[in-house]
């Protein structure tokens, strides 16, 4: 079985209930800690959901808003269920398909 793992970036609500609504709001707290990012980047990282993002941001992040990254990522994963190939059939039941024993009668 395998199993599917998803996140959800919860940036834009952390930045919310900190009293922070803008990207021109964060990008001080960015720069005095180091982070130097277009607000262009900022914009990407508060509307939308990163692929990837370094550890430095992820920190500072953390730092700017009192959180931890499990705060700012919240996941969850879920088993799914085996998919059969097209044109498969279920399982064979070894069990049904036992052979038979055959009798052999003279011809006659």
């Amino acid at each position: 079985m395998s199993r599917q793992i998803s996140y959800r970036w919860r940036l834009r609500e952390l930045m919310a209930a900190r009293g922070m609504f803008t990207v021109a709001e964060l990008m001080p707290h960015l720069a005095e800690r180091g982070i130097t990012l277009s607000s262009s980047q900022v914009h990407r990282l508060v509307s939308g959901t990163p692929e990837r993002l370094s550890l430095p941001v992820l920190a500072t992040l953390c730092d700017i808003l009192d959180c931890t990254p499990t705060d700012l990522i919240a996941t969850s994963a879920q088993n799914l269920p085996t998919r059969r190939a097209a044109g498969e059939e279920a399982p064979i039941n070894l069990a049904a398909r036992r052979p038979t024993r055959v009798r052999l009668t003279p011809e006659g």
